[in-house]
């Protein structure tokens, strides 16, 4: 196995881990936090969580295009 192969396998479970990981100290640090801070503080915590589940929404097979397929708009070229 290359390294290609390994980091399809184990990438997605590692950037998950890194990214819950990074949301916990975040959400720790907001509620055991004795400094009262602004709402736009919160705003990189809130619009990651945002990002993360938009693109967790995406099926892979949407996002997987290679020009040189066949598909349907190839075939609407040809016409």
């Amino acid at each position: 196995m290359d390294l290609g192969e390994l980091w399809a396998i184990f990438g997605p479970g590692v950037a998950g881990a890194v990214f819950g990981a990074g949301w916990w100290f975040w959400v720790d640090a907001v509620v055991c936090s004795s400094v009262n801070i602004s709402f736009v503080h919160y705003l990189p915590g809130i619009f990651a969580s945002i990002a993360a589940l938009m693109f967790n929404c995406v099926r892979k097979d949407d996002i997987d295009y290679s020009p040189y397929d066949e598909g349907e708009w190839r075939t609407m070229e040809k016409k």
